[in-house]
C-alpha cells in the first residue's frame, strides 16, 4: 500500500500516542521528547505522519519560527522496519508542498550518527557547525534544505566576465591549506590583475567536502571562506539527471575506473556547474582533470587547472561568450539528439509530402550511418518541447547542414533567423568560409529567414559565404572573389566608391566582413553594465532573460535627444562604462549594425520599441532632454568580442593611430581606422 502522508492535530490522540510511542523508541537518536511537546508541535501545524495503511511508520516534527522564514526540522523519525521505502522523501516533499513560502529547511544532527548520505540523498547540504550542549559537547553539523526562492545576494548578478566554480582543492588552496605550490597556484586566481576579469564561485558540493574536513579548526577557517566566494543553487532534481549522464558516460568510457563515492563527487562539480548555467570548473584533482572529455562532451563544462586560468582567461571567456547551449542566457536549451532520439520530433517536424513519419525519421537516422560525422542539434523550449533542429558537419572550408527546422511555436520566425545566426557564429568559429544548406524540406520559417539574411538558392540549397576579413572593400571583394571562386561561382567586386547602404548590406550578406574605408559611419556608445547584462547578457546573467529579447537580433537603446552626426545604416561599439574598480571594468565588448535613429516623445518611442528592449517606460522618460524628446537607438545582429578591450588597450590603440582617446560620455562618431584596429582587437588570438 502507497504511503500517506498527513497532518496532524492536537484532537487525534490515538495517532498521537503511535507517534509519541515510535519516537520513544529513538530516544537515543532523537533525545526524550515529552507528549506534551508533540502535541504543542501538532497544535502549532508541526506534526506530519507518514502511515502505511493504518500503521505509524514515521513521522515528522517541526517548527515554523515567526521570526525567521525558514522551517526548523526537530525529528524526522522512520521506522527501523519500514526504512529504504521513501519515507523520509515523502514526509520532507510534503513539508516543501506544505510551506513552500519558507526559504528552505534546517535541521541539527549530530556527527557521529553518520547519517549524512541520507541527509544528501533527501537535498540538503551542510551549512555549518555547532557544539551539542549535552556532556559531551559533540558535533552538530546544520543541513540545509533550500526551497527555491530567489536570495537577492546569492543571486545578484555578476560584474565578472567570466564566472568560474571551484572545487574543494582549489578551494582549501584559497584558504591556505596545502602544499606550497597548491597554495601559490590556487591563489593566483586572486590576483588584483584578474579581479574585474573572473568571479570565482562555489556549488553545493563543496559545502559537503567541506562538512567532511576532519579537524573542525580547519573546517571553521574554510567555512569562514565561503562568504568569499559566490553560492550557487542549481536545480537539485535537473543535477540528479546530468549527474547519471555523466556516470553513464564514464562507466562507458572509463570502465576501469571505480564509480565510488569519491567519483561519484567529482562527476556532482561537474554537474552542478552545468546545471548553473556557467561552462568552467577549475580543480587542482588529477582524477576529476582525467573527466574534462566527458565533462565537455556530456555537460559542456570546461574542466581546468587554475594555470589555465590564469594563462588562458581571454580563450577561457570565449566559452561563455559563444554559447549555444543556453541560447543568451534565455530558457531555451540546445541537446545533441542521442541514437533513438528521432522518432520523438516526427511530430514536431514533419513537413511536406515525402518527409513524414518514417521518411523523415529513417533519413535523420541514415546520417548516423553514412561515414561522415553529423552533429545532430535539437533546441528546445523552456518546457522542454523540441523547437528547431539543425544538423551539420564541416567539410573543409563548407559548413553543410543537412536539417534546418523549426516547429510551430509563437517564436517560430525569431528562432529562424537567431538559428541563422548561429551557424553562421559556428562556421566561423571553425574556419569556414560557406555555409551550404541542403535540406529538401526547409521550414518555411527557416526558407524566409535565409533569404532575408543573404543566402541565395540554387539547385543545391541555400548558401552564403563567411568572410572574416575586416579592411578595405578592395581586400572584402578579393576575398569575396576567392571563396565564391572555389565553390563556382560569381561575385560582385566592391570599391571605397560605395554608399552606405550598400556597404552596410554587403556586410550583413557577407558576415563577419567589415568595409573600413567606405563611407559606412562608426559610433561608440556607453552603456551602463546592468544594460549590458540585460542587452547582451555580458557579464553573463545567473538566471535566464525573456525569451523574445534572449533570441531577438534586433534590440533598442536610448539616449537624449540631441544629435551628434548619428546617420544610418552605421556601425557602433558597445562601451561598458562603469566598473567594479578603476578603469578595469571599462571596455569594449562588442559591436553591432545601427538600424535607425528615432527622436521622439518617451510614450511614443516607447510604444514602438518596447518589445525589443529592456528599458522600463520610466527609464524612457528619463533619457529625455530638456526638449522633451528621446531618441531610440534600433540596432541588431550584435557580436560579442571573445576579447573585450580595456580602457588601457584602447587608449594605446588610437595612440598608434595618432588619435586621441577619450572615454564616451555619450554616442560619439570615431573613425574607421579606430574601429578596425578595436575591432582586430576584440578578435586577438590569444
Amino acid at each position: 500500500m502507497a504511503i500517506r502522508v498527513l497532518p496532524v492535530s492536537a484532537e487525534q490522540s490515538d495517532l498521537l500516542d503511535a507517534i509519541i510511542a515510535l519516537g520513544d523508541r529513538y530516544t537515543k537518536y532523537l533525545g526524550l521528547l515529552t507528549p506534551p511537546a508533540y502535541r504543542k508541535h501538532a497544535e502549532d501545524d508541526g506534526l506530519l505522519v507518514a502511515l502505511d495503511g493504518e500503521e505509524v511508520v514515521g513521522y515528522a516534527l517541526f517548527g515554523l519560527p515567526k521570526r525567521s522564514l525558514h522551517v526548523r526540522l526537530a525529528h524526522l523519525c522512520v521506522a527501523e522496519e519500514h526504512r529504504g521505502k521513501g519515507v523520509a522523501r515523502e514526509l520532507i516533499e510534503a513539508i516543501r508542498a506544505r510551506h513552500a513560502h519558507r526559504l528552505g529547511i534546517r535541521a541539527k544532527c549530530r556527527r557521529d550518527y553518520g547519517l549524512s548520505s541520507m541527509w544528501t540523498a533527501l537535498g540538503f547540504v551542510p551549512k555549518g557547525e555547532s557544539l551539542g550542549r549535552g556532556k559531551d559537547k559533540e558535533t552538530l553539523d546544520t543541513w540545509w534544505l533550500d526551497l527555491g526562492h530567489e536570495d537577492l545576494f546569492t543571486e545578484a548578478q555578476s560584474d565578472a566576465l567570466l564566472v568560474v566554480t571551484v572545487d574543494h582543492g582549489v578551494f582549501a588552496g584559497l584558504r591556505g591549506t596545502g602544499t606550497e605550490r597548491a597554495v601559490e597556484e590556487s591563489r593566483a586566481l586572486e590576483a588584483g590583475w584578474l579581479a574585474d576579469l573572473i568571479e570565482l564561485a562555489f556549488t553545493p558540493q563543496l559545502l559537503h567536502d567541506v562538512r567532511d574536513v576532519e579537524e573542525r579548526e580547519a573546517r571553521t577557517r574554510q567555512r569562514a571562506g565561503l562568504a568569499e566566494l559566490r553560492s550557487l543553487s542549481p536545480d537539485s532534481a535537473a543535477v540528479a539527471v546530468r549527474l547519471e549522464e555523466l556516470v553513464a558516460a564514464t562507466g562507458k568510457e572509463m570502465p576501469s575506473v571505480p564509480l565510488d563515492g569519491r567519483q561519484r563527487a567529482r562527476l556532482r562539480y561537474v554537474a552542478e556547474t552545468s546545471c548553473a548555467g556557467l561552462q568552467v570548473l577549475v580543480t587542482r584533482d588529477p582524477a576529476l582533470a582525467a573527466l574534462a572529455d566527458i565533462a565537455l562532451d556530456i555537460a559542456g563544462v570546461k574542466v581546468v587547472s587554475p594555470a589555465v586560468v590564469t594563462l588562458h582567461v581571454d580563450e577561457l571567456r570565449q566559452a561563455q561568450v559563444y554559447r549555444p547551449a543556453d541560447l543568451m542566457g534565455t530558457t531555451f536549451s540546445a541537446e545533441e539528439i542521442a541514437p533513438g532520439g528521432e522518432r520523438e520530433l516526427v511530430a514536431f517536424f514533419e513537413q511536406a509530402e515525402g518527409d513524414r513519419g518514417t521518411a523523415f525519421e529513417e533519413r535523420l537516422k541514415s546520417l548516423a550511418d553514412d561515414g561522415v560525422v553529423w552533429r545532430r542539434e535539437l533546441l528546445r523550449d523552456g518546457e522542454g518541447h523540441p523547437v528547431a533542429l539543425y544538423v551539420w558537419t564541416l567539410d573543409g572550408r563548407t559548413l553543410n547542414v543537412a536539417f534546418l527546422r523549426t516547429a510551430s511555436h509563437r517564436l517560430e520566425e525569431t528562432l529562424a533567423r537567431q538559428l541563422l545566426f548561429m551557424l553562421k557564429r559556428l562556421g566561423r568559429e571553425r574556419g569556414a568560409q560557406a555555409i551550404r544548406i541542403t535540406d529538401p524540406f526547409l521550414s518555411p520559417a527557416a526558407m524566409s529567414a535565409a533569404g532575408a539574411d543573404g543566402f541565395t538558392e540554387d539547385e543545391s540549397g541555400f548558401t552564403v559565404l563567411l568572410v572574416d576579413v575586416c579592411g578595405p572593400a578592395e581586400a572584402v571583394s578579393r576575398k569575396v572573389a576567392e571563396i565564391a571562386g572555389r565553390m563556382r561561382r560569381s561575385a560582385p567586386r566592391l570599391d571605397e566608391r560605395v554608399s552606405p547602404e550598400v556597404a552596410s548590406m554587403a556586410e550583413r550578406v557577407w558576415w563577419p566582413a567589415k568595409l573600413i574605408d567606405t563611407a559606412l559611419l562608426s559610433f561608440i556608445a556607453p552603456i551602463k553594465p546592468r544594460w549590458s547584462t540585460e542587452l547582451f547578457d555580458v557579464p553573463a546573467m545567473l538566471v535566464p532573460r525573456d525569451d523574445v529579447l534572449g533570441i531577438s537580433r534586433e534590440h533598442v537603446y536610448y539616449r537624449s535627444s540631441g544629435r551628434r552626426g548619428e546617420r544610418v545604416p552605421a556601425r557602433i561599439l558597445w562601451y561598458v562604462s562603469e566598473g567594479a574598480s578603476g578603469q578595469q571594468g571599462k571596455m569594449v565588448i562588442g559591436c553591432s549594425r545601427l538600424d535607425e535613429v528615432v527622436i521622439d516623445d518617451p510614450d511614443a518611442l516607447f510604444s514602438r520599441f518596447e518589445h525589443l528592449g529592456v528599458y522600463g517606460h520610466a527609464e524612457v522618460r528619463d533619457a529625455a532632454d530638456g526638449s522633451g524628446k528621446a531618441m531610440a537607438l534600433r540596432f541588431s545582429d550584435t557580436e560579442i568580442f571573445p576579447v573585450q578591450v580595456t580602457h588601457a588597450r584602447m587608449t594605446a590603440l588610437a595612440k598608434r593611430l595618432g588619435l586621441r582617446w577619450v572615454p564616451p560620455m555619450q554616442l560619439s562618431k570615431i573613425s574607421s581606422t579606430l574601429f578596425q584596429a578595436v575591432y582586430e582587437e576584440g578578435h586577438r588570438k590569444t
